[in-house]
C-alpha cells in the first residue's frame, strides 16, 4: 500500500507551494490563493488549501511532515539553503535519523532528514 495524497490546510497556499517547490521539488500543478496540488516523483499529492476564518491555524504539538533526502550531505545542505534564505533553523542532529525541523509558510512544520 502507498500514501497517495495529503491535504494540509495553510494561512497562506502561494507561499506555502512556493517552499516545497523550491526546497523539495514538488511540481505546481495548478491552483489558485485558495488550494493549489503539488506533485512529487513518485505521485503523491499534495494540497494546500487555505484555512477558513472559523477553522485553526494551529496544527496539534509534535504535528509535522517529513521529506527523507538520499545522504546526510543533502541534509545539510537544505539546512544551509534555508538558512541563507533567513529561516530559523537548527544544524541537523541525530536521533532517530540525521536531521532537522523548519517551520515552513502557512504554519507547517517540516522534518528534513536522512
Amino acid at each position: 500500500m502507498k500514501l497517495n495524497h495529503l491535504h494540509l490546510m495553510v494561512t497562506d497556499v502561494r507561499a506555502t507551494g512556493a517552499f516545497f517547490e523550491k526546497y523539495f521539488g514538488l511540481r505546481n500543478q495548478g491552483g489558485n490563493n485558495g488550494l493549489t496540488v503539488l506533485m512529487d516523483d513518485d505521485g503523491l499529492v499534495l494540497t494546500l488549501m487555505k484555512i477558513s476564518r472559523t477553522g485553526s491555524d494551529t496544527y496539534p504539538e509534535n504535528f509535522h511532515i517529513g521529506f527523507f533526502v538520499e545522504s546526510e550531505a543533502r541534509v545539510d545542505l537544505v539546512n544551509q539553503q534555508l538558512k541563507d534564505d533567513g529561516y530559523q533553523v537548527l544544524p541537523p542532529e541525530r536521533h532517530h535519523a540525521y536531521s532537522f525541523y523548519v517551520n515552513a509558510p502557512g504554519g507547517v512544520t517540516i522534518e528534513v532528514g536522512a
